[in-house]
């Protein structure tokens, strides 16, 4: 486990979550990238096609199956990245504007796969596809913003004090802000079990029922993610914004996302060029065929 690194006195200066990183291949067309950043879905390892429509960029959905989000830095900057699932931040569950989000601290040309929202200095819990009633954010009365996965930019205002090898999270240092991050630093155990990965036992306050249709996002399984902090000055604002939709494949196909299936269509097609003579011949003898 690697050390909380501190330096006194470093005015407004934000700590940041250390995370264990893996390089990812370059040239992958499935990711979403502006400016050297990228963003991409991953479920099974695996990144998911992403589609561009109506001004955005969506993915499919697919509903109980567990997913991660991989951010890559291309670039040759120490950068810090806040990440939020649902409109929550994944490292707090708090809902905030880019600059005030804690943030995931990457060095250059780095790359890290988040499994799901962290939970303590140890352990995350694992992102899934589930429906909004049983999303992570009704189960915290947190609605608003279900369907999307968001990543915010920021590079670093000075040179780094010393050289990292994994990513980070970012915080502000006053005293008020300092003892509400330490209340809030990691997502409060849910009163009931979590039972199974669709979050069917999942307690918390009572919200209007929502729709089953609709893909939102759930707090899972426990997985081993040990984390630290570190010290990152960002800049004030985001150098770049990237922002992935997801939805189940039928509400991809209504928006007009995806084209409508018809399972009749290519039956009907083929049947459309149907004649009734071709080549002049006789009847063959299925039999004959078979050594009778």
């Amino acid at each position: 486990m690697t050390r909380i690194v501190s330096k006194s006195p470093i005015p407004l200066f934000a700590a940041a979550m250390f995370l264990a990183t893996a390089l990812a291949p370059t040239g992958n067309t499935f990711a979403l990238e502006r400016g050297g950043y990228s963003m991409e879905i991953l479920v099974g390892g695996e990144p998911v096609y992403e589609y561009a429509a109506r001004g955005k960029n969506y993915v499919e959905a697919l509903k109980k199956r567990e997913y991660s989000v991989r951010l890559r830095n291309r670039t040759a900057e120490r950068i810090a990245v806040a990440l939020s699932v649902d409109g929550l931040n994944s490292i707090d569950a708090r809902t905030t504007n880019a600059k005030d989000a804690r943030k995931w601290v990457l060095g250059p040309y780095e790359t890290i796969i988040l499994d799901g929202w962290q939970v303590s200095s140890e352990t995350a819990r694992r992102f899934f596809f589930t429906t909004e009633e049983k999303s992570y954010g009704s189960w915290l009365g947190e609605t608003q913003n279900l369907g999307i996965v968001a990543a915010a930019v920021f590079r670093q205002k000075q040179p780094p004090i010393s050289s990292y090898h994994t990513p980070m999270l970012q915080r502000e240092e006053s005293k008020s802000r300092d003892k509400e991050s330490g209340d809030r630093a990691a997502p409060a155990e849910p009163s009931a079990p979590m039972g199974q990965a669709d979050g069917s036992a999942m307690g918390g306050p009572i919200t209007p029922k929502k729709s089953d249709d609709l893909a939102a996002t759930g707090i899972g399984q426990k997985t081993s993610h040990p984390v630290q902090e570190v010290f990152f000055d960002s800049e004030d604002s985001p150098s770049a914004v990237l922002e992935l939709r997801y939805e189940y494949r039928d509400s991809l196909i209504r928006l007009g996302v995806l084209p409508a299936y018809d399972p009749c269509g290519d039956a009907l097609s083929r049947r459309e060029r149907a004649q009734g003579f071709e080549n002049p011949g006789f009847a063959p003898d299925p039999y004959c065929r078979r050594g009778r």
